[in-house]
Protein backbone atom coordinates (compact mmCIF):
# COMPACT_ATOMS: atom_id res chain seq x y z
CA UNK A 1 0.00 0.00 0.00
CA UNK A 2 1.23 3.46 -0.69
CA UNK A 3 0.52 6.37 1.42
CA UNK A 4 0.78 10.06 0.37
CA UNK A 5 0.59 13.49 1.80
CA UNK A 6 1.71 16.67 1.12
CA UNK A 7 2.68 19.63 3.29
CA UNK A 8 2.10 23.35 2.38
CA UNK A 9 5.19 25.23 3.26
CA UNK A 10 3.35 28.53 4.66
CA UNK A 11 4.77 28.68 8.24
CA UNK A 12 6.81 26.99 10.79
CA UNK A 13 5.15 23.96 12.14
CA UNK A 14 2.71 24.44 15.43
CA UNK A 15 2.14 22.27 18.07
CA UNK A 16 -1.35 21.48 16.07
CA UNK A 17 0.89 20.41 13.30
CA UNK A 18 2.75 17.74 15.17
CA UNK A 19 0.12 16.33 16.94
CA UNK A 20 -3.20 16.12 14.48
CA UNK A 21 -1.21 15.61 11.02
CA UNK A 22 2.82 14.73 11.68
CA UNK A 23 3.53 12.62 14.17
CA UNK A 24 0.65 10.08 11.82
CA UNK A 25 2.74 10.37 8.72
CA UNK A 26 5.87 9.60 10.83
CA UNK A 27 4.06 6.21 12.16
CA UNK A 28 2.66 5.37 9.10
CA UNK A 29 6.48 5.12 7.29
CA UNK A 30 7.06 2.04 9.63
CA UNK A 31 3.94 0.44 7.70
CA UNK A 32 3.44 1.25 4.21
CA UNK A 33 5.14 2.29 1.46
CA UNK A 34 4.87 6.56 2.18
CA UNK A 35 5.94 9.39 -0.44
CA UNK A 36 5.97 12.97 1.51
CA UNK A 37 6.37 16.49 -0.65
CA UNK A 38 6.43 19.76 0.21
CA UNK A 39 3.99 21.49 -1.52
CA UNK A 40 5.75 24.57 -2.80
CA UNK A 41 3.31 24.67 -6.17
CA UNK A 42 0.64 24.69 -3.65
CA UNK A 43 1.88 27.56 -1.63
CA UNK A 44 2.49 29.98 -4.27
CA UNK A 45 -1.57 30.47 -4.13
CA UNK A 46 -0.62 32.23 -0.74
CA UNK A 47 2.86 33.15 -0.68
CA UNK A 48 4.58 35.58 -3.46
CA UNK A 49 7.83 36.54 -1.57
CA UNK A 50 10.41 34.36 -3.23
CA UNK A 51 12.89 34.50 -0.38
CA UNK A 52 10.39 33.47 2.22
CA UNK A 53 8.66 30.40 0.38
CA UNK A 54 12.77 29.01 -0.54
CA UNK A 55 13.36 29.29 3.07
CA UNK A 56 10.04 28.02 4.44
CA UNK A 57 10.36 25.34 1.84
CA UNK A 58 13.89 24.61 3.51
CA UNK A 59 12.36 24.88 7.40
CA UNK A 60 9.58 22.56 6.11
CA UNK A 61 12.30 19.77 4.95
CA UNK A 62 14.68 20.25 8.01
CA UNK A 63 11.56 20.10 10.39
CA UNK A 64 10.08 17.39 8.95
CA UNK A 65 13.74 14.81 9.14
CA UNK A 66 14.42 16.24 12.56
CA UNK A 67 10.67 15.13 13.71
CA UNK A 68 11.84 11.26 12.80
CA UNK A 69 11.13 11.37 9.15
CA UNK A 70 13.55 8.44 7.77
CA UNK A 71 14.72 9.17 4.16
CA UNK A 72 15.46 5.29 4.32
CA UNK A 73 11.73 4.63 4.93
CA UNK A 74 9.52 7.45 3.16
CA UNK A 75 10.36 9.32 0.40
CA UNK A 76 10.50 13.47 0.81
CA UNK A 77 10.43 15.54 -2.09
CA UNK A 78 9.62 19.07 -3.09
CA UNK A 79 6.50 19.01 -4.90
CA UNK A 80 7.81 21.72 -7.89
CA UNK A 81 11.00 18.88 -8.56
CA UNK A 82 8.77 16.88 -10.12
CA UNK A 83 7.22 18.51 -13.32
CA UNK A 84 5.43 15.37 -14.83
CA UNK A 85 2.42 16.46 -11.59
CA UNK A 86 1.98 20.12 -13.78
CA UNK A 87 1.68 18.10 -17.17
CA UNK A 88 -0.62 15.56 -15.44
CA UNK A 89 -2.61 18.42 -14.21
CA UNK A 90 -3.31 19.50 -17.56
CA UNK A 91 -4.25 16.13 -18.83
CA UNK A 92 -7.00 15.88 -15.76
CA UNK A 93 -8.04 19.63 -16.16
CA UNK A 94 -9.24 18.51 -20.13
CA UNK A 95 -11.80 16.28 -18.36
CA UNK A 96 -12.78 18.29 -15.09
CA UNK A 97 -16.34 19.57 -15.13
CA UNK A 98 -16.19 23.11 -13.95
CA UNK A 99 -19.21 22.67 -11.25
CA UNK A 100 -16.97 20.11 -9.19
CA UNK A 101 -14.48 23.11 -8.66
CA UNK A 102 -17.34 24.93 -7.82
CA UNK A 103 -18.24 23.45 -4.85
CA UNK A 104 -15.01 22.70 -3.37
CA UNK A 105 -14.45 24.68 0.55
CA UNK A 106 -11.67 26.87 -0.33
CA UNK A 107 -13.31 28.54 -3.06
CA UNK A 108 -16.93 28.99 -1.86
CA UNK A 109 -15.91 30.02 1.64
CA UNK A 110 -13.86 33.26 -0.29
CA UNK A 111 -15.99 33.86 -3.06
CA UNK A 112 -18.88 34.15 -0.30
CA UNK A 113 -16.80 36.70 2.12
CA UNK A 114 -16.18 38.36 -1.10
CA UNK A 115 -12.45 38.15 -1.06
CA UNK A 116 -10.53 38.02 -4.22
CA UNK A 117 -9.88 34.66 -6.01
CA UNK A 118 -7.82 33.46 -8.26
CA UNK A 119 -7.67 30.65 -10.70
CA UNK A 120 -4.82 28.99 -8.70
CA UNK A 121 -7.58 28.75 -5.87
CA UNK A 122 -10.26 27.81 -8.33
CA UNK A 123 -7.97 24.87 -10.14
CA UNK A 124 -5.81 23.98 -6.62
CA UNK A 125 -8.28 20.77 -6.55
CA UNK A 126 -6.76 19.37 -10.06
CA UNK A 127 -3.39 19.81 -8.82
CA UNK A 128 -4.14 17.80 -5.41
CA UNK A 129 -5.66 15.38 -7.80
CA UNK A 130 -2.56 14.86 -9.77
CA UNK A 131 -0.39 15.58 -6.69
CA UNK A 132 -2.30 11.61 -5.43
CA UNK A 133 -2.93 9.91 -8.66
CA UNK A 134 0.51 10.83 -9.97
CA UNK A 135 2.22 7.81 -7.98
CA UNK A 136 -0.61 4.95 -7.71
CA UNK A 137 -2.02 6.29 -4.29
CA UNK A 138 -3.52 3.82 -2.24
CA UNK A 139 -4.10 6.23 1.12
CA UNK A 140 -4.14 9.76 1.40
CA UNK A 141 -3.93 10.92 4.92
CA UNK A 142 -5.54 14.10 5.83
CA UNK A 143 -7.47 16.21 7.97
CA UNK A 144 -11.61 16.18 8.47
CA UNK A 145 -11.62 19.03 6.60
CA UNK A 146 -9.03 18.35 3.74
CA UNK A 147 -11.56 14.98 2.93
CA UNK A 148 -13.19 17.03 0.10
CA UNK A 149 -10.23 17.29 -1.75
CA UNK A 150 -9.50 13.10 -1.82
CA UNK A 151 -13.46 12.71 -3.16
CA UNK A 152 -12.79 15.18 -6.30
CA UNK A 153 -9.40 13.42 -6.91
CA UNK A 154 -11.57 10.06 -7.22
CA UNK A 155 -14.21 11.66 -9.26
CA UNK A 156 -11.87 12.79 -11.85
CA UNK A 157 -9.94 9.63 -11.93
CA UNK A 158 -13.49 8.19 -11.96
CA UNK A 159 -13.92 10.18 -15.13
CA UNK A 160 -10.56 10.14 -16.81
CA UNK A 161 -11.02 5.83 -16.58
CA UNK A 162 -14.12 6.34 -17.54
CA UNK A 163 -13.14 7.92 -20.93
CA UNK A 164 -9.81 6.49 -21.77
CA UNK A 165 -9.70 2.96 -20.34
CA UNK A 166 -8.45 1.88 -16.43
CA UNK A 167 -5.69 4.56 -16.25
CA UNK A 168 -5.63 4.90 -12.23
CA UNK A 169 -5.87 3.96 -8.87
CA UNK A 170 -8.38 5.31 -6.98
CA UNK A 171 -7.18 6.82 -3.59
CA UNK A 172 -8.83 6.14 -0.63
CA UNK A 173 -8.88 8.71 2.45
CA UNK A 174 -7.73 8.13 5.74
CA UNK A 175 -9.16 10.66 8.51
CA UNK A 176 -6.09 11.49 10.57
CA UNK A 177 -7.27 11.00 14.25
CA UNK A 178 -7.75 14.69 15.67
CA UNK A 179 -9.10 13.48 18.78
CA UNK A 180 -5.69 15.67 20.38
CA UNK A 181 -7.27 18.88 21.03
CA UNK A 182 -4.88 21.59 20.51
CA UNK A 183 -5.49 25.00 21.69
CA UNK A 184 -3.72 27.76 20.72
CA UNK A 185 -2.60 30.70 23.53
CA UNK A 186 -6.01 32.27 23.00
CA UNK A 187 -7.99 29.04 23.84
CA UNK A 188 -9.15 29.09 20.40
CA UNK A 189 -7.89 25.99 17.81
CA UNK A 190 -4.21 25.92 17.19
CA UNK A 191 -3.93 27.92 13.81
CA UNK A 192 -1.82 30.22 11.75
CA UNK A 193 -4.29 31.83 10.37
CA UNK A 194 -5.28 33.08 14.14
CA UNK A 195 -1.78 33.96 15.06
CA UNK A 196 -2.46 31.83 17.89
CA UNK A 197 0.34 28.96 17.80
CA UNK A 198 2.88 27.86 19.57
CA UNK A 199 6.03 26.12 17.21
CA UNK A 200 7.75 23.23 17.35
CA UNK A 201 11.37 24.38 16.97
CA UNK A 202 10.24 27.64 19.17
CA UNK A 203 13.32 28.89 20.99
CA UNK A 204 13.10 27.76 24.84
CA UNK A 205 12.66 31.00 26.22
CA UNK A 206 10.36 32.45 23.43
CA UNK A 207 8.47 28.86 24.36
CA UNK A 208 8.11 29.91 27.96
CA UNK A 209 7.08 33.41 27.23
CA UNK A 210 4.07 31.70 24.63
CA UNK A 211 3.25 29.35 27.40
CA UNK A 212 3.32 32.06 29.66
CA UNK A 213 0.84 33.86 27.92
CA UNK A 214 -1.78 31.29 27.40
CA UNK A 215 -5.62 32.74 28.61
CA UNK A 216 -6.75 31.00 31.77
CA UNK A 217 -9.73 32.45 33.99
CA UNK A 218 -9.87 34.39 36.67
CA UNK A 219 -10.17 31.42 39.81
CA UNK A 220 -7.85 32.88 42.79
CA UNK A 221 -5.49 30.74 43.08
CA UNK A 222 -6.83 28.81 46.63
CA UNK A 223 -10.05 27.58 44.90
CA UNK A 224 -10.36 24.13 43.25
CA UNK A 225 -10.08 24.02 39.26
CA UNK A 226 -11.50 22.27 36.56
CA UNK A 227 -8.60 20.36 34.71
CA UNK A 228 -10.57 19.22 31.72
CA UNK A 229 -12.05 22.62 31.17
CA UNK A 230 -8.35 24.40 31.31
CA UNK A 231 -6.43 24.88 27.67
CA UNK A 232 -3.14 24.52 29.60
CA UNK A 233 -4.13 20.94 31.07
CA UNK A 234 -5.41 20.31 27.55
CA UNK A 235 -1.61 21.09 25.96
CA UNK A 236 -0.07 18.97 29.29
CA UNK A 237 -1.92 16.19 27.90
CA UNK A 238 -0.32 15.88 24.61
CA UNK A 239 3.01 15.33 26.14
CA UNK A 240 2.37 13.53 29.95
CA UNK A 241 1.68 10.35 30.55
CA UNK A 242 -0.97 8.88 32.13
CA UNK A 243 0.55 8.95 35.88
CA UNK A 244 1.72 13.02 35.26
CA UNK A 245 -1.97 14.05 34.30
CA UNK A 246 -3.56 12.02 36.94
CA UNK A 247 -1.13 13.98 39.08
CA UNK A 248 -1.69 17.03 37.90
CA UNK A 249 -5.14 16.98 37.31
CA UNK A 250 -5.43 15.76 41.30
CA UNK A 251 -3.34 19.30 42.33
CA UNK A 252 -5.52 21.60 40.28
CA UNK A 253 -8.92 19.97 42.31
CA UNK A 254 -7.02 20.10 45.90
CA UNK A 255 -7.13 23.63 45.38
CA UNK A 256 -3.48 25.98 46.11
CA UNK A 257 -2.35 26.07 43.06
CA UNK A 258 -2.07 29.06 41.02
CA UNK A 259 -2.16 28.38 36.53
CA UNK A 260 1.60 29.79 36.85
CA UNK A 261 2.76 26.62 38.69
CA UNK A 262 1.01 24.70 35.71
CA UNK A 263 2.17 26.30 32.97
CA UNK A 264 5.54 26.03 34.10
CA UNK A 265 4.77 22.31 33.52
CA UNK A 266 3.55 22.56 30.46
CA UNK A 267 7.21 24.27 29.63
CA UNK A 268 9.06 21.85 31.35
CA UNK A 269 7.43 18.91 29.56
CA UNK A 270 7.29 20.63 26.15
CA UNK A 271 10.62 21.55 26.05
CA UNK A 272 12.21 18.48 27.04
CA UNK A 273 9.63 16.70 24.76
CA UNK A 274 11.28 18.20 21.70
CA UNK A 275 14.40 18.25 22.68
CA UNK A 276 16.40 15.55 20.80
CA UNK A 277 14.47 17.10 17.76
CA UNK A 278 15.70 20.13 17.82
CA UNK A 279 18.94 18.64 18.04
CA UNK A 280 18.79 16.77 15.41
CA UNK A 281 17.89 19.81 13.45
CA UNK A 282 20.66 22.01 14.26
CA UNK A 283 22.86 18.91 13.23
CA UNK A 284 21.00 18.92 10.09
CA UNK A 285 21.15 22.56 8.95
CA UNK A 286 24.75 22.77 9.27
CA UNK A 287 25.12 20.16 7.31
CA UNK A 288 22.43 21.57 3.88
CA UNK A 289 24.43 19.70 1.52
CA UNK A 290 22.91 16.29 3.10
CA UNK A 291 19.66 18.17 3.17
CA UNK A 292 20.04 18.89 -1.27
CA UNK A 293 20.98 15.03 -1.48
CA UNK A 294 17.97 14.03 0.40
CA UNK A 295 15.56 15.82 -1.38
CA UNK A 296 17.27 15.13 -4.80
CA UNK A 297 17.20 11.49 -4.12
CA UNK A 298 13.77 11.88 -3.01
CA UNK A 299 11.83 13.79 -6.32
CA UNK A 300 14.24 11.20 -8.44
CA UNK A 301 12.36 8.40 -6.83
CA UNK A 302 9.00 10.14 -6.88
CA UNK A 303 10.00 10.99 -10.90
CA UNK A 304 10.63 7.46 -11.55
CA UNK A 305 7.16 6.76 -10.08
CA UNK A 306 5.36 9.48 -11.51
CA UNK A 307 6.76 9.36 -14.92
CA UNK A 308 5.34 5.87 -15.56
CA UNK A 309 1.77 6.82 -14.31
CA UNK A 310 2.40 10.00 -16.27
CA UNK A 311 3.04 7.64 -19.99
CA UNK A 312 0.37 5.81 -19.00
CA UNK A 313 -1.95 8.53 -19.01
CA UNK A 314 -0.83 10.18 -21.97
CA UNK A 315 -1.05 6.60 -23.93
CA UNK A 316 -4.34 6.63 -22.89
CA UNK A 317 -5.14 9.76 -24.40
CA UNK A 318 -3.04 9.83 -27.49
CA UNK A 319 -0.24 11.66 -26.53
CA UNK A 320 2.45 9.16 -26.91
CA UNK A 321 4.79 9.66 -29.46
CA UNK A 322 4.11 8.81 -32.91
CA UNK A 323 6.95 5.95 -33.31
CA UNK A 324 5.58 4.09 -30.45
CA UNK A 325 2.20 3.85 -32.09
Amino acid sequence: MRVLSGIQPTGRFHWGNYFGAIRQYIALQQHEQAFYFIADLHALTTIRDAALLRQLRQDAALDLLALGLDPARATLFLQSDVPEVVELTWLLMTVTPMHLLEKCHAWKDKKAKGLPADAGLFTYPVLMAADILLYDSDIVPVGSDQVQHIEVARDIALRFNHLFGDVFVLPAARTLDESAKVPGVDGDKMSKSYGNTIEVFEDPKKLRKKIMSIKTDSTPVDAPKDPNSCHIFMLYQLFATPEQQAALAERYRAGGMGYGEAKQALFELADQFFAPARARRAELAADPATLHDILQAGAQAARTKGGEVLARAQRACGLSSLSAG
